[in-house]
């Protein structure tokens, strides 16, 4: 299946791709360059917005605009006409080192919000990762993890119907997928289990996308790949791009049927093998996702 290219974006780090529906348009961010990015295909009209920090993660707030993980915490980002972002904060996350950051985030069926932490020098292994959710708690109070022991968090996914969370971790000396059983009533994950070994297949996972069948989609980062597992955990299919380093995948267009690529652009390594690295790119995997739920806190 050919990857169409969509933006020669050159991102250094593209991740958390969005579909508007009400847009019919495309979101995502560059997280080192501090950059939320809309792609119409309409027009074929690109344009981005600065935020203050880093941000990593993006879901659509109820009130217009995005909650965004970023580093420090949580926000309401709202894009401006003068190309910045404005932004209002919501609550504080109180990492474990120095250096650290929001990774990977989005809502579950029912709203609220799931994101994970990860130091910044991935090479260095920290295991000071860990998964939070946010429900528009009031009075400021930090955010409490729900789960540690992590390098970087990744992969945030919810079944269909709401009572399957998954969730991987990213680095080489981890490569797994976990699934959750998950309560949509009170938002708690229990029973975790090891749902793919990703050191049996090509690549480490990355982020990821459900469709309306329970199919887990989930970058293969330094393969080139986008792999399809069946909520048995089975390798159903993968599908190449021409980048090492796809991020994160996400359902959109306008029958939810095209399956958009997001990747990362290396510094410092000789790019003649991979010139589009950094874009985003378009697959028509033969199957439909779902709208990402607006958080609901």
């Amino acid at each position: 299946m050919h990857a169409e290219l969509v933006l020669d974006a050159r991102n250094g780090t593209g991740e958390s791709p969005v579909w508007s529906v009400a847009e019919q348009a495309l979101y995502w961010v560059d997280i080192p360059a501090r950059r939320l990015h809309r792609w119409r295909p309409a027009d074929n009209a690109a344009q981005s917005w600065e935020a203050h920090e880093m941000l990593a993660c993006i879901a659509r707030h109820p009130a217009g605009g995005w909650l965004a993980g970023m580093e420090s915490g949580l926000f309401h980002l709202r894009p401006g006409d003068d190309g910045r972002l404005a932004a209002t904060h919501l609550a504080d996350i109180r990492h474990a080192l120095p250096e650290m950051r929001c990774n990977d985030g989005r809502c579950d069926r029912q709203g609220r919000f799931w994101v994970g932490s990860m130091h910044q020098e991935m090479a260095a292994g920290h295991r000071a990762g860990m998964l939070y959710r946010f429900v528009g708690e009031a009075g400021g109070a930090p955010l409490l993890p729900w789960l540690d022991d992590l390098v970087v968090p990744n992969g945030l996914g919810f079944s269909p119907d709401g009572r399957t969370m998954y969730l991987s971790d990213s680095h080489p000396s981890v490569q797994a997928i976990w699934a959750f059983d998950y309560d949509p009533d009170d938002g708690v994950p229990h029973n975790r289990r090891l749902f793919v070994d990703m050191r049996r297949h090509p690549g480490r996972p990355d982020g990821a996308a459900v469709d309306e069948d329970g199919g887990y989609w989930i970058c293969a980062n330094d393969a080139g790949l986008v792999h399809r597992f069946s909520p048995d955990g089975r390798l159903d299919r993968s599908l190449a791009v021409p980048v090492k380093k796809p991020a994160m995948c996400a359902f959109g267009g306008p029958g939810l049927d095209t399956l958009f690529v997001t990747s990362i652009r290396p510094q410092g390594v000789d790019l003649s093998d991979q010139p589009l690295a950094g874009g985003v790119f378009a697959l028509r995997p033969g199957v439909r996702g779902l709208e990402e739920t607006v958080f609901r806190g």
